[in-house]
Order: C-alpha cells, then structure tokens, then sequence
C-alpha cells in the first residue's frame, strides 16, 4: 500500500512539475522575420523589423500612438514647449535602468541623439533631425562643431531640444529617433557593441542570443521599470523568408502570430478554425514601384509616366493581393496629415501608357533597351513580380525581365542603384506627410535611391516644413505630389498596406498602423 501511495505520489509531483514547465513555456512567444536585421543599433536601425527589435531592447524618450495621434510618455513623463515654439524641454523618470546597473540619464539621451547627427556615424535618421538647431550644417559638413547642435542635458534627468523653427509634428518626430545609448559601451566595443555578449539596454527585454539568419531571442528584463506588467518572458523572433512557409509553421504550432499571404488569404477566410483567429486591418505603409532616375531607358520621364499608366491598381489589389490593400495614386497613405485625397496621380489607362511610350521614341516598345524588375525572392514577391510583369505586357506590350534577389542582399543592391526599378515599401515613421515627402523623397536629404532631383519639389517640401499654417502646408504638399507622381513620374504608388495576421486565440496581441510592435504590450493567455 505504501508503495503503491509513493509510486501515486510521484506521479502528482511529476504532473506538478511538467504542468509549470508547460506554463512557463506558455510565456514564450515566436514572431516570424523575413529579414535578419543589419543591426539592433538605435542609431541605425532602418526597417521595422529592426524597430520591433530594438523598441523591445531599448526605450525612447516618448512614443507616439498612431491611433490617438498623441504623444505618450515613456523615458520622458512631461515636457513642455517655450512661448515661440522653439525650445522643448523634457522631464525623465528617475526610476530606469540600464542591465548594467548604471542609471538612464539625459547625458545619454543627448549623447544617443547627437550620434545619429555626427556625419562618422552615418546614420540613415540623421535627416529626421535637420529641424533641430545646427543639426543639419552639422551633419551634412558645413560644420565641425558637434556642441553647437541644439541638444542639450541641462541635468541628470532634464533633456532640451532647440529647434530651427516651430512644427505641430515635432513631438511625433522626436518619438521615432530618440534614443538613449550606452556611450561607455560603444566606445568599448564598438561595431561589436549590439553583440549579445556586449550589449547594454534599457527596455522591456534583454538580447538573450543572436544566430543570424536563423533566431534572435530577447527575454525579460526583470530590472525594468514597469517589468510586473510585462506577461511575456521570451520573445523569439525566427528568421522565415518565405511567408508559405511561415504560414505553415503557424499551422503545425511552430509559431504563434504570423502574416498571411495574398494566395492564402481566401482560403483562410473561410476555414472554421483559422477565421477566427484572423485579424485585417489599415496600415499606414505605401508600396511602390520606385524607379533609378539615372538607369536607361528610366531616365526618361515619359518611360516612366508610361510604365506607371500601365499598372491596373483596382485589379491588382483585388486580385493579386486580396488583403484590404488599397490602390495608391499619391505617396502619403490614409490617416497622415497632407493627404491628397484625390485629383492627383497617374491612372490606369492603356493607350495613354502606349502614347507615352510612343512620344518617349519606342512605339509599341520598339528598341527600347531592356528593363529589369528587382524584387525579393520570396513567394509572395514573385507573385506580385509576375503579375506587373502581365501587365506591362499586355498593357504596354513590353517585355519586362524579372529580377529576383535574395532578401538579404537585395536591400542593400537598392542602397547601390543596382535596379532600373524595383519594389519598395515605405512606413509612416510619424502620420505627417513631411515623413515621406521630406524624409524619404527629398532629392538630397532623403534616402535618395531614387537618383532624382527636382528643384521646385526641394524646395516645396522644405518650405511646408517650416509653413506654421496647415492649410498653407496642405497645399505645398498637394502640389508637391503632383510633380513626384505625375509631372515627373519620379515613382510609381502602388498600393497602401494592409495587415492580415493570424494570431494564436491564447495570444492577445496589438496591431498598429505603423507595423511597429511592442511585445511588452501582448499577453499569453492559455
């Protein structure tokens, strides 16, 4: 009887045990990515694969809430602005850490900001800062002297931005590049600083393990500051090219959220069980079609008025994409201050895309050099690829080649100019048309893949940012749009994104406009 009562005991002890460690398991949350990051550098950090990354391993100085349009405190709990508009002054918490030990102080906010202007450190958000006092004369080489930026911790815990003039979108701007960093570690370790050996952060969570290419997994930082209502302990970020593959993943239980693809999406819809755990909604993200200004035969604008009127938008999203996606016209998407609602664009019209190419000097494509598509060797890329494809020939009667790229080489070949034309996706870092007409457009403070310059655009867009009036700005940019996507052509809107998501019942996950995630926010719940 004994035995039989130990034996019935070990049992219970057994079942106790692995039930905890099944619970804990449960906390573990696993997120496909597409891309391996470049780096989990705040300073550097670009797409928003990136940006879920490092907003979970570092925190800003304010975030801002895409569905509210308000600012929200984070490292800073108040600010407030001076009576001209041009000096901000933020107050921090007194309560963060960094996993080292060492106190989150504005010396390290000011020091963070003031490395995305330093021209040494190359910076892709530099041009985000141009509005701060010095930044730009700074960063571009005009001068030396770093200390002149207007950017400065008057003490421990008060930061203060002097700006070159007044703008209502500063606040969302300075939510997506402030940043504060260990200076004693980057200078330690530097490129080799973001190891997870090396590594100092301040966030929800902690760079457990990097294998490149394969996995990142963050785990909890118990030091943070709100960490009690952090539910998640692991977040493991798996590298899935392919989104066929991830969605299977997700069905064998491999993975807990993920994006559905266009060919799926249908199927998905009407599964009893996969309906209920789909998710669709707005994204404030612009597909293009974007176009080497200086590449032959695209450096004709006619080539390229001609290759936009070809594209049936309507069909494309309703057929092809299936999601939600809506047809682009104009650059600024749905929902982001300077939108231009309609009158503006290039449509889908056949014979005026033959005339085009006709007056360009290739009628009916004749002795038009070859053409080249790029696009990122996913299923889903091809799919869209193959479809433009059809309708440039049958639209244009061209032969466009496709170009199918390993994603990770194919972003940094667009860096290079190594495409005729090719697809890009661009995010609203903050809902103001200065995000994408300025910030990513602007011939020589953008990103400049492009290779385009149009003096009346720079200046249009460098005046709206100034331009106290939003009706006066409204119109800067209403006429700034009409020279990028008609009069010049200078790429082709596509569509506006969309997000189709499964999400496992027991996860209780957000899906923002912006595509940017905070896992510090979802819960497990089984």
């Amino acid at each position: 009887m004994k035995s039989k009562l130990l034996v019935f005991s070990l049992v219970i002890v057994m079942c106790v045990v692995f039930s905890l460690s099944v619970f804990a398991n449960n906390k573990v949350v696993r997120i496909p990515m597409g891309l391996d990051p470049k780096t989990v550098d705040p300073t550097l950090v670009f797409c928003t694969t990136s940006a879920s990354v490092v907003d979970a391993l570092f925190l800003p100085l304010i975030r801002f809430d895409f569905n509210t349009l308000e600012a929200v405190p984070c490292l800073a709990t108040s600010w407030e602005v001076s009576d001209d508009n041009l000096v901000w002054t933020f107050h921090l918490r007194k309560d963060v850490k960094w996993t080292d030990g060492k106190p989150v102080t504005a010396h390290d906010i000011e020091y963070g900001a003031k490395r995305i202007i330093d021209p040494a450190t190359a910076s892709p958000n530099a041009s985000f800062f141009y509005i701060i006092k010095n930044a730009k004369k700074v960063n571009t080489g005009e001068s030396d002297d770093l200390s002149s930026v207007g950017i400065k911790a008057v003490d421990d815990y008060t930061i203060q931005y002097t700006v070159e003039y007044p703008a209502a979108y500063f606040l969302s701007l300075i939510a997506h590049v402030t940043t504060a960093v260990p200076s004693w570690t980057i200078e330690k370790y530097g490129d080799r600083w973001t190891e997870p050996e090396n590594i100092v952060t301040n966030g929800a969570y902690k760079l457990k393990s990097w294998a490149h290419f394969n996995e990142i997994v963050l785990v909890k930082n118990e030091d943070y500051f709100d960490a009690d209502k952090v539910q998640i302990e692991e977040a493991r970020f798996i590298y899935v090219v392919d989104q066929s593959t991830a969605l299977s993943m997700y069905v064998t239980g491999d993975l807990d959220t993920v994006e559905v693809p266009g060919v799926d999406i249908e199927r998905i819809k009407s599964d009893p069980i996969l309906s209920k755990e789909y998710h669709n909604g707005p994204l404030a993200i612009l597909a293009t079609v974007q176009i080497n200004s200086e590449y032959p035969p695209m450096d004709n604008p006619l080539v390229r008025k001609a290759f936009a009127a070809a594209i049936d938008k309507e069909t494309f999203v309703k057929y092809v994409l299936k999601g939600g996606q809506l047809p682009a016209y104009t650059v600024v998407p749905p929902g982001c201050f300077g939108r231009v609602e309609e009158g503006i664009g290039i449509p889908f019209d056949p014979e005026a895309a033959k005339k085009y190419l006709a007056d360009a000097g290739y009628p009916g494509g004749k002795g038009l050099p070859e053409v080249a598509y790029a696009f990122g060797s996913s299923d889903v890329g091809r799919m869209m690829a193959q479809a433009l494809q059809k309708m440039w020939k049958d639209n244009l009667g061209v032969n466009v080649k496709l170009k199918a790229m390993e994603e990770r080489v194919y972003w940094s070949s667009v860096c290079e100019g190594a495409h005729q034309f090719w697809r890009m996706g661009n995010g609203a870092d903050f809902p103001d048309a200065h995000a994408f007409l300025y910030t990513i457009f602007h011939s020589e403070y953008g990103e400049r893949n492009l290779r385009w310059k149009n003096n009346e655009y720079s200046k249009l867009v460098e005046e709206a940012a100034v331009e106290p009036d939003p009706e006066k700005r409204k119109a800067l940019y209403r006429r700034a749009e009409e020279i990028i996507v008609e009069e010049d052509c200078a790429l082709i809107p596509h569509y506006y994104y969309a997000y189709n998501i499964l999400a496992k019942p027991y996860l209780s996950r957000t899906f923002p406009p912006d595509a940017i995630f905070l896992i510090e926010n979802w819960k497990i719940e089984k």
